[in-house]
This record gives structure tokens, sequence and C-alpha cells, in this order.
């Protein structure tokens, strides 16, 4: 994506709640770096290790040490900063800004906006959402569900009943996320992040029924926008190899991040839905250390072990 001070608005209309100063024909300029910077030292005029690549952030500390300088002195420290070729400058607490940041911002042709949210906030809701618009996505093939406060992802042959089983959780009070498709990325946490495309978010395909609207039939607390992705499910009709112990759990690789993964048998009359719910939380149990599969097969060993040492 090619990241513009448009493209940062538009996508965060409803949390960075930016309006247009100054500079409004030069929208289009690029962020060429998502951090932010806070301009006080360049003010001061150094400018030797100066993040010129980065927006401009001008809070309570920027506006006291300029209306602290004289008139000519402020409009030459302004005029430095300007002729940086900076992205642009985002003027926070809604604060009013100075004359001279306005004319130079023509000038210059850098993009001055306005924030009513806290210099601190804004920056970490900032950096958060230009991380996300940044970082490489993809599209996989899965039907993704929060349940038990766990993100699940669903996949499988088409017809295999992936939505059914879904709908089946919603019935129960849980949220899904995307249905059939889901869009990914890797968090800096190191985390896979699951949503659904905007054109088909919160819409569900049943065959047979045809298209329906999640949250007109069971509510707003039947959806969720996102969630990070706990365990992967497999739905698969029966083999006869299937793992009935869990000893030896699987894993899948989504975008350089091992998941854990189990295959589930589908068959007729089989409550896959009630299933789901129990792996869901049998994984959560597991990540607060409390593995069944493990300790069981540890009380085999140990009983075994002290048989053989009675026996022999």
């Amino acid at each position: 994506m090619d990241l513009t001070i448009k493209t940062m608005m538009d996508a965060g209309a409803d949390i960075l709640q930016l309006s247009v100063l100054a500079g409004e024909d030069h929208l289009d300029r690029r962020i060429p770096e998502i951090a932010m910077n806070r301009p006080g030292l360049a003010l001061t005029g150094f400018f030797q290790y100066f993040a010129n690549q980065r927006l401009q952030i001008f809070g309570l500390a920027e506006f006291t040490y300029l209306k602290s300088l004289g008139e000519k002195e402020k409009y030459k420290r302004l005029e430095e900063l300007f002729k940086q070729q900076v992205p642009g400058i985002i003027v926070t607490r809604k604060r009013k800004p100075l004359p001279e940041m306005l004319e130079l911002a023509e000038r210059y042709k850098v993009p001055v906006l306005r924030t009513a949210m806290v210099t601190m906030n804004f920056v970490n809701e900032c950096t958060l959402l230009l991380e996300k618009m940044t970082a490489p996505t993809e599209r996989i093939q899965g039907t993704t569900m929060e349940v038990m406060g766990m993100g699940v992802l669903l996949r499988g042959d088409p017809g295999i009943g992936k939505s059914e089983t879904a709908l089946s959780l919603i019935e129960r009070g849980y949220s899904i996320v995307s249905d059939d498709v889901t869009e990914v990325r890797r968090t800096s946490r190191g985390r896979i992040l699951c949503w659904a495309n905007e054109i088909t978010r919160f819409h569900m395909e049943i065959r047979g029924l045809g298209i329906i609207h999640i949250p007109s039939l069971f509510g707003v607390a039947s959806i969720r926008r996102d969630t990070e992705l706990d365990i992967v499910i497999d739905l698969r009709l029966p083999t006869g190899d299937e793992d009935r112990t869990g000893v030896y759990p699987e894993t899948v690789e989504i975008m350089g991040v091992e998941v854990p993964c189990i295959t589930l048998p589908v068959r007729s009359g089989r409550d896959m839905a009630n299933i789901v719910e129990v792996a869901a939380l049998n994984q959560k149990l597991k990540e607060l250390g409390h593995d069944a599969a493990k300790e069981l097969d540890d009380k085999i060993i140990n009983r075994l072990t002290r048989r053989g040492r009675a026996n022999g």
C-alpha cells in the first residue's frame, strides 16, 4: 500500500479524529516511516539527527517553546523545520495553530492536521494504525470465530460444514469474525490477527438458504471485527487414522507463525459445534499449563515404570 496522508486519514477517520488545517491540496504526500517524531530539538536549530521521514507531532511542549521566542526567531525556526520536507504536521489537543505554521504549510506544500486527542494517545493509536496499514497481509480459506475468548479458524473442503458449525456456535452465544475467507497479518507480538474483507464482513452463506446478515438475526454481540488466532481446526471426512490421544500436538505455519492445529472427522449426526467448543476450551487450558493428554501419558508411563521396577 502507498501510505500517504490521505490514506492514513481515510483509514483512521473514526479513531484519529483528524481535520485538515492547511495544505489540503498536498494530502498525497507519502509517509516513508510509520514512527512519530516530536520535533523539540529541531525547533532549537539542531537538525543533525532529525527524523524528517516521520510525521511531526506538535504538543504542549512544542507550542510552549515556540511562544517563548520572538516573532522573527519563531518564524525562522519553523521555516527551517518545513524546509526539511516532512510528510506532515499534527497538532494535538485541538490547539489553535500558529499563523506562521499555516503560511509555511502552503509555501512548502506540507499538510498541517489537527486532532482533539491527547498527544500520547494519538501517537499510540496512529502508530498502531500505520503498522496495520503497512504490515504484509494474506487471504486464507476458512471461517474464523471467537469461542471461549479463543480465536478459532475452521478449515475444510467446500460443503464440509464450516458455516453450519459456525452458525451453531453463534446460536450458543459466540461471535463470528469472517465466513469462508479470512484476511490475516502477523502482529508485532508474533501473533496472527484475523479479520473479514470489508465487502463480506458480517455476512454468511448457508447452503440452501443463501446469504444472511449475522447481526440483524443474532444481534451485535454475535460479531467481532477481528481476533488473534489461537487454534486451527480442520474439518475432514473420517479416514480411520485420526489422532485419538492428542499427546503429539500438530501445528500449521501461517505467515511464519506456528499455530496449534487439530483435525476433526465430520460424521452424520455428530455435534461439531460442541466438539469445536471443547477444543477451544482445551486449548485455553493448555495455554494455562494444563495439558490433559500429556498428564495422562505421564501417569501411564510412571505406572508402567513402577511395575517394571517391582517385577525386576
